[in-house]
């Protein structure tokens, strides 16, 4: 069985039968295999973990309705048991991955998730566009994991890539939490940061204005999408009325099923500039506010750090000893703070070259599709003039 979502077709699948959600397999699909060794080829590097997300499924169950999404690996990594594995996760699935992440890897920072609830100017979220945005928008998370040297070595990335069941796994409770992970957890809030770094200070400075700017940006597409879709509304409604206006006339009709042919070549091209927008800009926009809001996350735990390692060296120097030893904490306490500095600059220039990479790719785009759209209206304009022109010449 299966549910038609827009014009694209989803398996249902019933709880009571069918492929369970939480299957693993090598994949066999030699098309598959081809698109992700595409993937590899694009950027001329030897990669060993290939992922890729698709082939969405809506889940009907007595007490919930959800879409599940087949995640697809292949590496050629010793950790991996298998050389292919096919798995089906939902969004909390990947909500818990990214969650694991953040409590095992403190000092790196972590890809965002689409936001769970919210997408603005969708209402319906079993609906096609919905499923596909979101679709993207997961396999891009994975991508980014996958690329990164530390995080795609993370134990809890395996078993969300490899286990049949994972919500058994979730179950167990398991604490894979590095020591770096438990001592940052640990640390609270009651430490003061006297002055943040030069070079960490311009990081945050830049992402609070990057994070204005994108949201600027954000809103005010929206709002042009939202005006041209009222548009394209009276596109549709301004056509038709040429056309029945033509009947009642002899030598103007013609001409007239023009004008209606143009308007409605307009809307059309109107309609696919406004989709792309949708779904190729404004997803990018998003991801990149949540990015910003998560090196600012990762920033602030640096800085507690490092607010704790002042205030016990600060205590170690107030001591009464001529010669006082560091004492172990305080050491352990300077080795994280080190760390956090390393990784989260080291983070944050493959940030920045994701950025500009993505970023000259959108703009590209937009540019592209906007070219398309008004060569579209041109020629459907022009293709009115000879009509025109030829009962000019008749009279």
């Amino acid at each position: 069985m299966f549910v038609s979502l827009g014009r694209k077709r989803f398996d249902l699948i019933l709880p009571n039968g069918g492929t369970p959600a939480g299957t693993s397999s090598p994949a066999s699909s030699s098309s598959l295999l081809n698109r992700l060794q595409l993937d590899d080829d694009i950027d001329g590097e030897t990669r060993d973990l290939f992922v890729i997300v698709d082939d969405p499924k809506k889940h009907v169950c007595t007490m919930e309705t959800y879409i599940t999404y087949r995640i697809t690996t292949k590496s050629t990594r010793v950790e991996f048991d298998l050389p292919e594995y096919s798995v089906r996760r939902r969004y909390q699935d990947f909500d818990w991955l990214r969650s694991k992440l953040e409590e095992s890897q403190p000092t790196h920072l972590i890809p965002p998730l689409p936001e769970k609830f919210v997408v603005k100017g969708v209402v319906d979220r079993f609906s096609e566009e919905f499923v596909e945005t979101r679709r993207k928008a997961l396999d891009k998370f994975l991508k980014r994991i996958t690329d990164h040297p530390v995080l795609s070595f993370n134990e809890h990335f395996n078993v969300f890539l490899t286990a049949k069941d994972l919500n058994a796994y979730k179950k167990q409770g398991i604490a894979l939490l590095t020591r770096m992970g438990e001592s940052v957890k640990h640390v609270t809030g009651g430490y003061k940061l006297r002055t943040r770094p030069l070079e960490f200070a311009a990081i945050g400075d830049y992402l609070d204005t990057f994070a204005l700017k994108l949201g600027t940006i954000d809103r005010i597409a929206q709002r042009i999408i939202k005006e041209e879709i009222e548009y394209l509304v009276e596109l549709r409604e301004y056509g038709p009325v040429y056309s029945t206006w033509s009947a009642l006339e002899g030598e103007l009709a013609e001409p007239l099923e023009g004008v209606s042919a143009c308007i409605g070549n307009c809307s059309t091209a109107l309609e696919e500039l406004t989709d792309d927008m949708t779904e190729d800009f404004l997803p990018v926009l998003r991801e990149y506010i949540l990015y910003s809001d998560s090196m600012k996350s990762v920033l602030k735990k640096r800085d507690q750090v490092q607010a704790e390692y002042e205030a016990k060296l600060e205590a170690v120097a107030l001591r009464k000893e001529d010669r006082p030893k560091v004492p172990a904490d305080v050491e352990k306490c300077q080795d994280r703070m080190e760390c956090f500095n390393a990784d989260l600059k080291a983070d944050m220039e493959r940030w920045q070259n994701n950025k500009r990479q993505d970023f000259r790719q959108l703009l590209m785009g937009m540019a592209d599709k906007n070219i398309q759209y008004y060569e579209k209206c041109l020629m459907a304009w022009e293709s009115i003039i000879p009509l025109l022109q030829e009962k000019q010449e008749a009279k």
